[in-house]
């Protein structure tokens, strides 16, 4: 019996696009034409290649002389590998009770990690140095797992950003008491672009040890990497991201995609369109009676509140996701392929189910 054939065709509508996830929207094409120039012949597996060698110049260019750029699969992977660079066995991480690694990532942190995550409840998703000392206690009380790490995520799981001096106190603070900082930049494009500052600015220039630097969420195809900005706090990362079941063996198709977006200013082109159509769009439906925004549109999420059922009525016509049903509060996302008419046709799909 022939195995059944498959047909290599186009299966959706290109031009169809919502707001549930940045991560909905496919690679952008200058992404996809550097994947294919790395196509072709061999090259040596495992990160030993040309691309990953390139990548490691691009990354100092963008965070300091001493920084190393670790390629990984996704963005839990460079969390969870960041967070066990940090930590002992026995060690414990702060961060904010909205923190993705808290929320969002299955207990990879916990369960693959093995680590002890110290949550605390913060306005707008963000830690402050007051807030990291309600779980910064007990160093020797072995009893407790030791807070070893604090966790920031910049933008958050809000839409909101921190400023760099805010990440200085931060780390400032961290540091005074023998704990390391980890930023989570899923979104860290984003943030720059909001605050319209070198990524530099908010990361090793502050006191950041390690972050999680994402790209798929802002036009990569796959694949995020961890950068390390001082590489006494982080000694053994190769083989913690191959424990981690994060090292690629053709380690050159993500380095490459790393490289397209971090050489010239594919990410911040990228960021600053998302952020745009996201302030489009708070613009355009903050005014509808009925319609609360519930957290500032600092990057490219928008939180609402709105009737149940108008939200029912209107994931029908566009994908989004509910944040907290219970409380009627849904997030809409914009990405860098977004458009104006798709903001604009959003919006008065909105205030028609609004007006229902």
């Amino acid at each position: 019996m022939n195995p059944p054939r498959t047909d290599a065709r186009r299966r959706h509508d290109p031009q169809i696009r919502g707001f549930a996830s940045d991560n909905y929207a496919g690679a952008h094409p200058e992404v996809m034409a550097a994947l294919a120039l790395a196509n072709g012949g061999h090259q040596v597996a495992y990160g030993e290649d040309d691309y990953t060698e390139h990548l490691q110049q691009i990354v100092r260019s963008h965070f300091g002389g001493s920084a190393q750029a670790f390629p990984v699969f996704n963005g839990t992977g460079a969390n969870v590998v960041a967070l066990q660079a940090l930590t002992d066995r026995w060690g414990a991480v702060i961060c904010a009770e909205s923190a993705h690694i808290n929320v969002d990532e299955c207990g990879a942190p916990e369960r693959v990690g093995g680590l002890k995550l110290l949550t605390v409840p913060t306005p707008h998703g963000k830690l402050t140095p007051e807030l990291i000392d309600r779980e910064a206690y007990g160093w020797d009380d072995e009893h407790r797992a030791m807070p070893q790490v604090v966790s920031i995520t910049q933008n958050t799981e809000l839409g909101t950003v921190y400023t760099p001096e805010e990440i200085r106190a931060i780390c400032d603070h961290a540091h005074e008491r023998g704990m390391k900082v980890h930023l989570d930049g899923a979104r860290i494009a984003n943030a720059a672009a909001s605050l319209d500052v070198p990524m530099r600015a908010f990361t090793n220039a502050v006191g950041v040890d390690v972050l999680s630097y994402g790209g798929t969420k802002n036009g990569m195809l796959f694949g995020e990497a961890v950068i390390v900005l001082d590489p006494d706090t982080a000694r053994h990362m190769k083989h913690l991201r191959k424990l981690s079941m994060q090292l690629a063996s053709k380690m050159r198709f993500v380095s490459v995609q790393l490289e397209a977006m971090l050489a010239k200013d594919l990410w911040l082109r990228n960021a600053r369109h998302a952020n745009a159509m996201a302030r489009r769009l708070a613009e355009a439906v903050e005014t509808v009676d009925g319609v609360e925004i519930v957290h500032p549109v600092q990057a490219n999420a928008v939180f609402a509140r709105l009737p149940h059922d108008v939200s029912e009525r209107l994931q029908k016509r566009f994908r989004f996701y509910f944040w907290d049903e219970q409380a009627g509060e849904v997030r809409w996302m914009c990405s860098f392929d977004t458009q104006e008419e798709d903001v604009d046709a959003f919006a008065a799909a909105l205030r028609e189910e609004m007006g229902r």
